[in-house]
């Protein structure tokens, strides 16, 4: 018994060592007036809605969440695949942001994205 359990652990660990965090390829920023929205590509192996990238965040350097924009559904033909999140409120003095991705399985992912900001009010 002993035997098997060992066997499947072996089996089953390299497996969930595979499993991939949502990764962002790209992000913009384009500030409208004393707001911004956020454009972010990302890439994650979807297999419906059973796993799939279900979300990415904004934050500040300190880890304060300026922004949330929940994935509805699958992207699972789609990849890479970019959504956008406008209306997002960044403190004065503030020049970079950062974007972390998230899944529905395996949560926030611990990379983050560095995004520069080229505004005129910073």
């Amino acid at each position: 018994m002993i035997r098997c359990i060992t066997l499947l652990s072996l089996i089953w660990l390299p497996a969930v060592a595979l499993a991939d965090d949502p990764h962002i390829s790209d992000a913009t920023a384009q500030q409208t007036g004393n707001s911004w929205r956020i454009s972010v590509t990302l890439t994650h192996p979807d297999s419906g809605w059973d796993h799939y990238a279900d979300g990415w965040r904004v934050l500040d350097t300190d880890g304060k969440v300026l922004g949330l924009r929940e994935l509805a559904h699958p992207h699972v033909n789609e990849q890479p695949f970019t959504r956008s999140l406008a209306g997002v409120t960044i403190p004065k003095g503030i020049d970079t942001v950062l974007i972390q991705a998230r899944c529905n399985v395996d949560g926030w992912s611990e990379a983050t994205y560095v995004l520069p900001l080229a505004c005129s009010s910073c």
